[in-house]
């Protein structure tokens, strides 16, 4: 559920690894891959949304290549989420190559 959740953004992920993660190491693991996968895009979706709505009153057209940009940052963020859920739902533990492993 914490790789789905990365649908959603790191949210689901970090309630998941807080709560969840002590029933099992594969559900700690794999939370925090899901944590540390999910973190800096959500932070990146963000910071384009809240641009391109600054943006969006001075220069329309600068405010939708923001939002725009932030919709690819989501699909990347979906495709991948949802590549690490089969993976994981198979009982095979999963590392996103992108990962940053922050935490």
């Amino acid at each position: 559920m914490a790789h789905c959740g990365g649908i959603l953004g790191c949210i689901p992920a970090l309630l998941i690894h807080r709560y969840v993660a002590p029933r099992g190491p594969f559900t700690a693991q794999e939370s925090l891959e899901a944590l540390n996968f999910t973190l800096p895009p959500t932070a990146l979706a963000i910071l384009l949304n809240l641009l391109g709505f600054i943006f969006t009153f001075f220069n329309p057209q600068l405010g939708t290549v923001f939002f725009l940009l932030a919709l690819l940052v989501w699909a990347f963020l979906t495709a991948f989420s949802v590549i690490g859920a089969v993976s994981v739902n198979k009982g095979q533990p999963y590392r996103y190559s992108l990962n940053l492993r922050l935490l």
